[in-house]
């Protein structure tokens, strides 16, 4: 961010871009969820059991699949944001899932195509699995570096605002379609409708995201096409495992337990109160949008408080209170049938989750330099999201099928214990970093100097070519 702007003009140029980034990842993530939220009305189209919890299972293997193409879609756009610029790669990621929404609005069923109406859905999740791998840390790294020094946190806080709205949005378009249509008719054909809608939606924002900013330098794309003399280039994976694998481990370490937290208490948790704890669908459905509608008001709260006190303590107040809550709200949940009180816990547990999930994009963002950070970011999310995060409704639906859900809640938290470690041993709090180097220290500007000193040399250049 140039410093021969006014501090108000450089907030209004941060609002204008962040806008046109989150406006992506808002559809990007809708077509994602839309998914899990039409699941129960689509997917005896495709998947030939007539039991319930059997069908649920078969339509979460699914979704867990689609995971597997994270790590793909994370090295390859990370690589191609890194080396070709943050826009070009947000607005080719948003494309490919517009693609693929409305290959699944217009997917005949079983009745028409037999079990190619099976390979084809998985074959269009693997497309937007590929997609959304891309859209994470490119978007994480977009709005970290567009945001003003002073008030990154709040600013990047928005890329969960957009991805918890995109969930949000998918289960409003459930709930109205729930009441306009009836279940016999959004079960026949009106499952449709939610994925013409993010098709459409993804094509505006395609149009929108051609007027965004670039964020990283021209000397960095210049590097990137002629390469370094006897050195990785920009974007690569040999300048990301030779020189910044701890930042890599470190941001998987973040994420495993944020993310299994997360999908526990967004995804699972709608066939969780149905199949376990017997709260009718059409009641989970506006349990889970009024808590989630909440909780993403929150994330710019939490994102400010992160710009006063840091971002660590917030991820000690997630840490601890997940591995100490988690079982007795879980468990609570899965025996109560009044939907105020499966209000009150679901809510409870995103209060913690929020911790994690305001600030998990910035604090990865933070650990590695302009010339690596999309594919750093986007790989270390996307492994823990593939291995942990995306199974953890599968893994939910198979203990619920054997009838061992307190396994299920051990395994959570044993998940966000590991990530807590990591909060302790790993980060430091207000620690200069690269961000604070390239567009502006967040704490002190006096700590540039030791920002820089505190650099190792092999990282300085690369600090030094990503300068605007």
């Amino acid at each position: 961010m140039s410093t021969q702007l006014s501090e108000s003009a450089q907030t209004r140029r941060a609002v204008s871009n962040i806008l046109k980034g989150s406006a992506g990842n808002l559809v990007e993530w809708f077509d994602v969820y839309i998914y899990t939220a039409f699941s129960a009305y689509f997917a005896v189209h495709f998947f030939s059991s007539k039991d319930p919890l059997q069908s649920n299972l078969e339509a979460m293997a699914v979704f867990a699949v689609t995971f597997l193409m994270r790590p793909i879609g994370a090295w390859f756009f990370g690589r191609y944001a890194d080396r070709n610029g943050r826009k070009a790669a947000l607005t080719l990621s948003v494309t490919m899932m517009s693609a693929g929404s409305f290959a699944i609005a217009l997917l005949p069923t079983k009745e028409v195509i037999g079990i190619w109406a099976l390979v084809l859905l998985v074959l269009i999740r693997l497309l937007q699995g590929f997609s959304v791998g891309g859209e994470y840390g490119t978007s994480a790294t977009y709005m970290s570096e567009a945001a003003t020094a002073r008030r990154r946190g709040f600013f990047s806080s928005f890329q969960y605002v957009t991805l918890i709205g995109g969930q949000m949005l998918a289960l409003l378009v459930l709930v109205v379609l729930e009441q306009t249509l009836g279940k016999d008719a959004l079960g026949e054909w009106g499952w449709r409708i939610p994925f013409a809608i993010g098709g459409v939606a993804a094509l505006v924002v395609f149009w929108i995201r051609r007027s965004m900013e670039e964020t990283i330098s021209e000397e960095q794309t210049a590097a990137a096409k002629a390469g370094e003399a006897g050195g990785a280039q920009p974007g690569t994976l040999k300048l990301l495992f030779t020189k910044h694998w701890k930042s890599l481990l470190i941001c998987i370490g973040v994420t495993l337990g944020g993310t299994m937290a997360f999908y526990t208490y967004t995804n699972f948790t709608l066939s969780f109160m149905q199949n376990t704890s017997g709260i009718p669908k059409e009641s989970t459905s506006v349990i889970s949008f009024w808590a989630l509608f909440i909780f993403m008001l929150l994330q710019p709260v939490y994102g400010m408080i992160s710009d006063r006190v840091g971002r660590r303590p917030l991820l000690l107040w997630f840490g601890i209170s997940g591995v100490l809550l988690t079982w007795p709200l879980l468990s609570a949940l899965a025996g109560t049938k009044d939907p105020f009180t499966a209000f009150l816990l679901m809510m409870g547990g995103l209060l913690i989750v929020g911790g994690y999930t305001s600030i998990n994009a910035l604090v990865k963002a933070e650990l590695f330099p302009a010339s690596i950070r999309a594919l750093g970011v986007g790989l270390g999310y996307a492994i823990a999201n593939s291995l942990f995060g995306g199974t953890t409704p599968l893994v939910g639906a198979a203990f619920q099928k054997a009838g061992q859900v307190e396994l299920f809640f051990t395994y959570i938290t044993v998940g966000i214990g590991i990530s807590l470690l990591v909060y302790i041993f790993a980060l430091k709090n207000k620690k200069s970093t690269h961000l604070d180097h390239e567009q502006g220290h967040a704490w002190e500007p006096a700590a540039v100097d030791a920002a820089v000193a505190g650099l190792r040399d092999d990282d300085k250049d690369l600090v030094d070519a990503s300068r605007r």
